[in-house]
């Protein structure tokens, strides 16, 4: 049985209501799903979900859980990490968990800010204007980025904690092997390890083909196994079909990087479960 704790419903950019994704759910006999929403954000945004829809939005969830008892259904969102606009602490008493991400690095020169994972010239753009074509100072910022929001705000879940590398197109910036590019991984693995963060092992850039691997790579996840820091599977789901999409053959691969659980949401708290290539054993 599996779980799966990033989708994303039409609150936001996800094709589906909450209800669909519940019933689709349970044909797949899944043990558990979050909902989690892009939360609001206090400028214009076409993927997140809007201020005015917050609330209606928790008390669907809330409705979905009582008429659906077969199924453990919990609330969240995916809160970005923008200092001084917004953080994943923001949300914590509403809900059972939030995922932190960050999506956007530092502003353009019209003071609107810098999306790193949507269009690839959209990334172009924001990399001459603001990094002056320095991929690595670009790459580092964003590292940062993600360290700050760990330390100041520590969300539950730290989200496809490399997605940036969905722009390294053919390796055409930088490798993964390099120097320095290694040290921005190991002083952040650092940064979780200290605060007792989960890290998702997300799989939506393997069945959007955007990524050969999930977020993280397989030689970040050797990391994480050797120093014992959790890990949850997740699809990041925006469509029905996604829930549990790529989960057997990426459990497949953290069983054989070492992995002998995977944590999950069950019964109101965090815990870690065995698992093997065909769902985790609740048993």
């Amino acid at each position: 049985m599996w779980t799966n704790f990033h989708t994303h419903s039409a609150y936001c950019d996800g094709k589906g209501e909450l209800s669909h994704f519940v019933q689709r759910a349970i044909e797949l006999n899944m043990k558990g799903i979050g909902f989690s929403s892009h939360a609001p954000i206090p400028f214009d945004c076409k993927w997140c979900m809007s201020k005015e829809s917050f609330r209606g939005y928790l008390e669907e969830i809330a409705t979905l859980r009582k008429v659906n008892p077969d199924i453990e259904i919990y609330t969240g969102l995916e809160s970005d990490y923008i200092p001084t606009v917004i953080s994943p602490e923001q949300f914590n008493r509403q809900l059972d968990y939030v995922i932190g991400s960050i999506h956007f690095v530092d502003q353009l020169p019209d003071g609107s800010n810098w999306e790193i994972d949507g269009l690839h010239t959209n990334f172009l753009t924001g990399l001459a204007a603001i990094f002056n074509n320095n991929i690595r100072n670009a790459i580092c910022r964003y590292y940062e980025l993600t360290r700050e929001m760990i330390n100041s705000s520590t969300p539950d879940i730290v989200g496809h904690i490399d997605k940036i590398k969905i722009q390294n197109i053919d390796k055409k910036f930088f490798s993964e092997e390099e120097p320095w590019y290694r040290h921005e991984i190991a002083k952040t693995i650092d940064v979780i390890q200290e605060a007792g963060a989960i890290v998702e092992v997300n799989t939506r850039g393997i069945y959007q083909r955007k990524s050969k691997t999930t977020y993280p790579s397989p030689w970040i996840l050797e990391i994480l196994c050797e120093r014992n820091i959790p890990v949850l599977l997740s699809s990041d789901a925006h469509h029905l079909n996604d829930l549990i999409n790529q989960f057997n053959e990426t459990a497949r691969m953290l069983e054989e990087i070492g992995f002998k659980t995977l944590t999950s949401l069950h019964e109101g708290n965090w815990k870690h479960f065995k698992f093997n290539a065909n769902g985790i054993i609740f048993s």
